[in-house]
């Protein structure tokens, strides 16, 4: 049974714990739960917001319509062979929650992912990614419900059209589809993904002599920990912006003025520069306005101490691109949705 409520504070159902309101909130269990509701007259016509874990998310102001939050669960085995094994994942299950299910029963290929915040289903919206491996990576295929018709599509890693932090579901078709399940295909026998960020000087000061992915994924949440705030704790939706990705011949000029900054080669054509060293430079790290702020140990993370709007944290966002573009020449994108 369905049970639309109105008027809803949005607060506990975004890790900014922004206190913005819906119109109107449903919550559903089940892709038939989806399509009953929009098969509703009334729903129809309502502008929708489709939530999952809530932590890629600002809410700059209420939101005038039906907010839709996915509580779709269940894991199971699709199919298995030799080498590899499907596993088929609710749209609603907590995500890091999943990757230690994975971790566990020794099926490898999300360990470097551990501890992401948020929900299964909205990982490959946003094609989330972290030392070294994207979703794109394990991805098989997803089940959704056009909104419109509420029928249902299966989407082929190909369909899905992934790219860095970014998918179909952010572009051509933004805001069409519900996503209901997801099928990942992960490895029997892993191959390591260690040479990223600090996992391999995390493993050696943990004293890992053999490699697993228990150990990558310890490791990862280990990393984590020791440089994200807990969203429990203070407001935040993880990394505010993407890296950027610059041509190398730019690269190389801004190293000739500055031979600290820091650069991952992508190719002989473009170089992946960190955003935080960026916002760093620029002198925003630990930079508190009021309820509002720049995280002490990682400037790419932007925080409410608690009482923030979300539109001083949009304008907090805008200055720090407006400072990075006149120091570097380098435009910072978001990797937070506004709504």
């Amino acid at each position: 049974m369905l049970t639309i409520q109105s008027n809803v504070s949005l607060k506990k159902y975004n890790t900014f714990g922004i206190d913005a309101s819906a119109r109107y909130l449903v919550e559903v269990d089940s892709d038939e739960d989806i399509q009953t509701l929009l098969q509703l007259p009334d729903v129809q016509t309502l502008p929708k917001l489709i939530l999952g874990g809530g932590s890629n998310l600002l809410l700059t102001q209420d939101f005038n319509g039906l907010v839709v939050k996915i509580n779709i669960k269940g894991i199971s085995t699709a199919k298995e062979d030799r080498d590899s094994v499907w596993v088929r994942v609710g749209a609603g299950e907590n995500w890091h929650e999943f990757v230690l299910y994975c971790v566990e029963r020794g099926l490898a290929g999300l360990e470097n992912l551990s501890l992401i915040p948020g929900t299964v289903g909205a990982a490959p919206m946003q094609n989330i990614g972290a030392y070294g491996v994207e979703i794109k990576d394990t991805f098989d295929r997803l089940e959704a419900v056009e909104i419109a018709t509420g029928q249902k599509r299966i989407f082929t890693n190909e369909e899905c059209r992934f790219g860095y932090r970014d998918s179909i579901f952010k572009n051509e078709a933004k805001g069409e589809y519900i996503i209901c399940n997801v099928q990942f295909k992960l490895q029997k026998t892993p191959t390591f993904h260690v040479a990223y960020g600090d996992i391999q000087k995390t493993l050696d000061q943990m004293g890992v002599k053999e490699l697993s992915i228990k150990a990558i994924s310890d490791a990862v949440i280990k990393i984590r920990r020791s440089k994200l705030p807990d969203p429990a704790e203070i407001g935040n939706a993880g990394s505010f912006f993407k890296n950027p990705e610059i041509p190398a011949d730019r690269y190389n000029e801004l190293k000739a003025v500055d031979p600290e900054i820091p650069g991952y080669i992508l190719s002989d054509e473009v170089v992946k520069v960190p955003a935080g060293w960026l916002i760093e430079q620029c002198g925003w790290k630990g930079k508190r306005f009021g309820a509002i702020g720049v995280h002490a140990r990682q400037a790419l993370v932007l925080v409410n101490y608690g009482g923030g709007k979300g539109n001083d944290i949009r304008q907090l966002a805008e200055k720090i691109q407006t400072s990075v573009e006149e120091q570097f020449g380098i435009h910072l994108h978001t990797e937070v949705n506004f709504v």
